[in-house]
């Protein structure tokens, strides 16, 4: 059925004059049960396409090729993404958990301080605070040197219990021809709008805590959505609450635990199933 919708999606106009049915034969026919939101086919923006390895990174960081990301995880959910160029991106960035360099680029989200700050370095180039003050989604797409960066908004619970709308961004990272996106402080499981404007994903950083973002069921109904290549958690504060998340999915996904924070990544070295890739970290 999902493969059929997805051909109905991109061949509407063909389809609508082929299978168009007369209203008085409409009421006859069983409704058929509504599609699962599931991920397109390639990343708006680029061509996603190829199969993807994990390269453990060197200690020593050395240059990286026209076609490889490095990616270190920081701690919590701020990662150190580093392009060909080496323009580096810092996630979530906050007081609490940086890198020891100073990022050209940061992300943020509304959920909590230790996904945000209000100082951020005067020397970082680009500040995209994944909120808005008017309540308004964001909607960014900006391009610096070899990195596209585009963002989707999703809604978060605020202290009182309730619900901040667009408080969270997702945020996708076009670099080096791979697409990766950073959750954030996820709250709920994704529309088919949302994954629309997503598309396709290389390598998907998922909060895998449980409780202060969206619950396990939820989270794995998300990368049952999204499909993949390459998962890696994050926010997971401990080893039980990381266990926790693993236990439920190692069914499902193989597991492979990295010895480095430090990856670097290509798009032709990419997993050719869904994986999940734990590095050290919390």
């Amino acid at each position: 059925m999902a493969a059929f919708v997805r051909f109905v999606q991109t061949t509407v106009v063909t389809l609508f004059s082929v299978f168009a049915v007369a209203p008085g034969h409409a009421q006859s026919l069983p409704s058929p049960p509504a599609p699962k939101p599931e991920m397109t086919e390639s990343c708006p923006g680029m061509v996603a396409a190829g199969k993807p390895d994990v390269v453990p990174a060197a200690l020593k960081l050395a240059e990286l090729g026209s076609d490889q990301v490095r990616i270190t995880f920081v701690g919590h959910a701020t990662f150190l993404i580093e392009s060909p160029r080496l323009v580096r991106i810092a996630t979530d960035y906050n007081d609490y958990v940086r890198p020891t360099i100073v990022p050209d680029i940061v992300t943020m989200n509304h959920a909590h301080s230790t996904h945000y700050t209000d100082h951020p370095d005067p020397n970082i180039k680009l500040v995209l605070r994944g909120w808005r003050d008017d309540g308004q989604p964001t909607n960014y797409d900006v391009t610096f040197q070899d990195v596209r960066i585009r963002s989707v908004a999703t809604n978060i619970r605020d202290l009182a219990g309730g619900t901040e709308r667009y408080g969270n961004s997702i945020f996708i990272f076009e670099i080096a021809n791979l697409c990766i996106a950073h959750l954030g402080h996820l709250h709920h499981t994704l529309t088919q709008q949302q994954l629309d404007a997503i598309g396709h994903v290389d390598v998907v950083f998922v909060p895998v805590d449980g409780g202060y973002t969206l619950d396990l069921d939820g989270m794995i109904d998300v990368l049952q959505s999204l499909k993949t290549p390459l998962m890696i958690p994050m926010h997971f504060f401990n080893s039980y609450t990381l266990d926790r998340f693993l236990d439920r999915v190692h069914d499902q996904y193989p597991v492979e635990f990295s010895e480095t924070r430090s990856i670097v990544l290509s798009k032709a070295g990419l997993p050719p199933s869904p994986k999940i890739l734990v590095l050290p970290g919390r």
